[in-house]
């Protein structure tokens, strides 16, 4: 048997659900999971469903197949490989918590990607990538060769048909081409300190002001800095006992389980753009345990 996900969305109307389970069940699929939410303030319904094909139809029949129900409803669909591995690009600049957390989900299988490559400003974690027997790409930035550098980093995304880019602190704005280019594939993770406390330092900040939250965002990158679809939060929480360094210990761990949680749901097509929001199903069965890791 081979395993699927058809993802949809289209405008709410009638028959949606009763097309797609009729479309599966005629070419002898057989659903195992299956989410749905229909937006009332937008109009727009979404639909996330996982299926294996117990007579071995491929993935191209199957696309093919859909077309005219889906042109009917007017759905946007694709149907995925659920064995085929995201090919994923990862970027880091000197802050390496969210990159070594990623490698070694990764690495235990936790966070089935294709990680085709890390690009980093910096050298600070060559060794690191290198010894994960992952290509490391230095593409130094200044303003005068911005440029040029963003270019060498689209050659990487078209020689590597990188399907998806994690910001794992990487700390250089992306252009507003780039952003477009990629829209919908690029996932960037900060801490929810922002607008409040910019700039350099803002754990310390936060300490001075007694700050007794902390949290993370990940998010979809759009040309707004830091301001696209959120995909996941989480906070932690903080005592008058927590000193500064405490503070950016949390927020570390914080922002590196958000950013795993984010590309878990990404790769597992549970994440919707609508809007300047985002709908995210919850894990299916099959998924690791729990994306709360430590």
């Amino acid at each position: 048997m081979k395993s699927y996900v058809l993802t949809v969305s289209c405008d709410s109307q009638r028959g949606v659900v009763a097309a797609i389970s009729t479309y599966l069940a005629a070419h002898g699929c057989n659903i195992t999971d299956s989410s749905q939410f229909d937006d009332q303030e937008t109009g727009l319904f979404f639909m996330r469903v996982a299926f294996v094909s117990e007579e071995g139809v491929d993935q191209e029949t199957l696309i093919k197949g859909f077309e005219a129900p889906a042109a009917e409803l007017g759905m946007q669909f694709q149907i995925h490989d659920s064995s085929e591995k995201m090919k994923v690009l990862l970027m880091v600049s000197r802050f390496g918590h969210c990159l070594n957390d990623l490698l070694y989900r990764w690495k235990i299988g936790a966070l089935p990607i294709d990680i085709v490559g890390v690009v980093s400003n910096h050298l600070d974690y060559q060794k690191v990538v290198v010894n994960h027997d992952i290509p490391f790409h230095h593409i130094v930035v200044t303003k005068d060769n911005k440029p040029e550098a963003e270019k060498k980093l689209l050659d990487l995304v078209s020689d590597y048909d990188v399907e998806l880019i994690v910001l794992a602190r990487y700390m250089q704005v992306l252009s507003d081409s780039l952003c477009k280019k990629m829209s919908g594939k690029i996932i960037n993770i900060h801490h929810s300190f922002l607008p409040s406390f910019k700039g350099a330092n803002p754990y310390r900040q936060a300490y001075e002001r007694g700050v007794k939250l902390i949290g993370a965002t990940a998010h979809y990158v759009t040309a707004d800095l830091d301001e696209g679809p959120i995909i996941e939060q989480d906070i932690a929480r903080i005592t008058h006992a927590q000193n500064s360094a405490d503070y950016v210990s949390i927020g570390r761990d914080v922002e590196s389980q958000v950013l795993a949680r984010a590309v878990h749901a990404h790769i597992h097509h549970r994440s919707f753009i609508n809007g300047n929001r985002t709908i995210v199903f919850p894990p299916s069965p099959g998924s690791y345990a729990s994306e709360r890791m430590g």
